[in-house]
């Protein structure tokens, strides 16, 4: 059964800091604070729906365990009692790594959350510290630790290309977090929004974003070391609004991002199987992939198989084959040239 988020934004309510990166208005399309009849009425249109989905209801946006507690236990209220008859399978929620404490623990448990997810960003206290998170690596790890303790599902959320820190300093974020052991995780990478210090930063030239591209390699390395260590990635990149469209200063964000790292991790993989079978340049040849990875093996605007072509020589047919493990593959060598490889006008040319 697939799995489904009823989100609710809480749009920085709580939040005692104002980070480097945030302008929560423009990322997410949200500035109103919700109710608890708003928590109502978007699970009762969810829930309208025929599909069959296992769904959480999703408080996102802010620090939730920071918001004025009376209002945090209104909106759990209105939450729990569909947790309670099963209409839903749990609460979800994001907050601050310095937000969690034994006892609002103990008030999550009693009205059915389940799943906390940290917005950890960085494991590099001078990361953290230039881009003004109020937290650090150190309560990163206490509250991984109590909330995992408690039987709660733990996720840890990471940026990429913040201000301060390096492809270095990102994947030992990432070998930090892999210790941490989280059930999930969620990869951000950067980008520069009008209205905050990175914007500032970004125009007076301190701070350089990075580029899409460099970013594509960057995360498609992470996603390859969280899928290594089973620690499922369930978000790459920002969700699409016109507002973030709008108010970005540097052009890196793509709205269907990790399906560029995931094609890249496919190219990737193609590579070294077909230089492990002798010479790598030229030639025809069939690559077996699952049915959920032949978009991703042949890429966006079929990008990987046109690149073999123009690099390599090499062409390729894909056949689904639901015995291939996804993301892995199975390649034959052929002789001639069949017209079957030749698919696109762009390889025919």
């Amino acid at each position: 059964m697939k799995h489904g988020n009823i989100s609710v934004f809480v749009p920085h309510n709580g939040c005692p800091h104002q980070c480097s990166f945030c302008n929560q208005r423009s990322i997410t399309g949200v500035s109103f604070q919700p109710t608890p009849q708003d928590v109502h009425d978007a699970v009762k249109t969810a829930l309208s729906s025929k599909k069959a989905y296992d769904r959480e209801i999703a408080f996102f946006g802010g620090s939730f365990t920071a918001i004025d507690r009376d209002y945090m236990v209104s909106l759990l209220e209105a939450a729990s009692g569909y947790v309670k008859s099963g209409q839903v399978s749990g609460i979800r929620l994001s907050t601050r790594p310095d937000a969690v404490d034994d006892e609002v623990l103990g008030i999550l448990k009693k009205y059915g959350v389940t799943s906390i997810e940290l917005g950890a960003q960085s494991l590099c206290d001078e990361v953290l510290k230039a881009n003004l998170r109020g937290h650090t690596a150190r309560d990163v790890e206490e509250a991984s630790r109590l909330i995992k303790e408690r039987g709660f599902s733990l996720g840890l959320q990471m940026m990429t290309g913040l201000y301060k820190s390096t492809p270095e300093r990102d994947v030992y974020t990432a070998e930090r977090i892999i210790e941490l052991h989280p059930d999930t995780v969620r990869i951000y990478p950067t980008v520069t929004m009008k209205g905050t210090m990175l914007a500032s930063l970004y125009e007076s030239g301190e701070y350089r974003p990075m580029e899409l591209s460099e970013s594509v390699d960057l995360c498609a390395l992470l996603l390859k070391m969280f899928s290594r260590n089973n620690i499922e990635v369930i978000r790459l990149g920002l969700h699409y609004s016109d507002e973030l469209v709008r108010d970005m200063l540097f052009d890196n964000y793509h709205p269907a991002f990790r399906e560029l790292c995931e094609n890249k991790l496919m190219l990737e993989r193609f590579l070294q199987l077909r230089s492990g079978m002798g010479k790598l340049c030229g030639g025809y040849c069939t690559v077996y992939v699952h049915p959920s990875c032949v978009s991703k093996f042949t890429g966006q605007r079929r990008s990987n198989s046109n690149r073999l072509i123009q690099d390599y020589g090499i062409y390729v047919k894909t056949v689904a084959d639901v015995t291939v493990a996804p993301f892995d593959m199975k390649i034959e060598l052929a002789g001639g040239a069949p017209a079957d490889y030749l698919g696109s006008k762009e390889e025919k040319k």
